[in-house]
């Protein structure tokens, strides 16, 4: 049975523009929240209910660290935006502690075994994962519009944290981004000849704005799906973008035929790409304005990567077998 708290929380977080994903992870922690206190409504729940069920998540749950900021952040929004009871700035509660793991990296040569080996209809994918350093969703997200070719740049729009930037584009990839473009164009040139195609998903009012968008080139993922579906918040036919899961599966089915002994996923290519900017002398700062951190301190993460540290000590077993 449906909830009418949270339809209009959803409704909420859609009128502030959240991504899809960030309410559907909200509403999954707050009603987990609501149930954990027997189905209390949060209105009479406070501080101290919300430090239980957080200390709840760490001692029995064993969440992750980020898992149990996820769920304080859709709380501190539940009590901000909808209750509008803010929590308390110091919340008393048991946090998640986990060790920092250090980013898989592959080495040149295993991005070049992993590319070569990879299924061809996700190799320009993965080219742009490496080469431009772009998060998974980042990748499928991309349109037409994104790809500048005069400044070999790569436009990403609301990525994490809901920041633009631009990234830097290989320019060994031009002329299959061209043969990309113009496979998009075929599907939407037949897509046009079928009357239910109501144009491509256009994000918050950009549909209102620009009302011929959805139907030009430009606004088509450069990575479309291979069918029309419909839409399941307008019920209309629209062509969507790649399912990501595929690219995840040709990833790592590549990993497996290079024989790369290293836990091989989508966002390897992304830190292989910052480790390799590092080595070739690219400021930590440059790197971390590609990469789109807010802070320099998650790009220094890649530093302990280059073992430059390793590089300087010796190993005293070296010293032993070389005397």
């Amino acid at each position: 049975m449906a909830s009418p708290f949270l339809d209009f929380v959803r409704e909420r977080m859609v009128f502030q523009r959240y991504a899809k994903r960030t309410i559907e992870t909200y509403l999954y922690w707050i009603k987990f929240f609501i149930l954990f206190h027997k189905k209390q409504h949060p209105a009479d729940l406070g501080n101290a209910d919300v430090e239980r069920f957080l200390s709840f998540l760490a001692n029995d749950r064993h969440v992750a660290v980020k898992t149990q900021a996820t769920a304080l952040n859709a709380l501190v929004f539940l009590y901000r935006h909808i209750l509008r009871r803010p929590l308390t700035i110091q919340l008393d509660f048991n946090k998640a502690r986990t060790p920092q793991k250090l980013p898989v990296v592959l080495t040149r040569l295993e991005v070049q075994q992993l590319l070569f080996g990879i299924d061809p209809r996700y190799k320009l994918l993965a080219q742009l994962l490496y080469g431009s350093g772009l998060r998974l969703m980042e990748a499928v997200r991309l349109r037409v519009k994104d790809i500048d070719f005069d400044y070999l740049s790569v436009m990403v729009w609301q990525g994490k944290g809901n920041k633009n930037r631009r990234v830097t584009l290989a320019p060994e990839l031009i002329p299959a981004l061209h043969a990309q473009i113009k496979k998009v164009d075929e599907y939407f040139q037949a897509d046009l000849l079928n009357p239910d195609y109501a144009g491509v998903w256009l994000p918050f009012a950009l549909a209102r704005k620009f009302p011929a968008a959805p139907k030009s080139l430009a606004w088509q993922y450069l990575f479309p799906s291979y069918q029309l579906s419909r839409d399941p918040e307008s019920n209309l036919i629209r062509r969507h973008h790649l399912d990501e899961t595929t690219l995840r599966r040709a990833i790592k089915s590549a990993a497996y035929l290079a024989k790369i002994q290293k836990n091989v996923t989508c966002h390897t290519l992304r830190h292989s790409f910052a480790t390799n900017l590092l080595e070739a002398g690219v400021d930590i700062r440059t790197v971390q304005e590609q990469l789109g951190h807010s802070d320099v301190k998650t790009t220094q993460i890649y530093t302990h990567v280059l073992q430059r540290g390793g590089n300087a000590v010796k190993s005293p077993l070296s010293l032993l077998l070389q005397s």
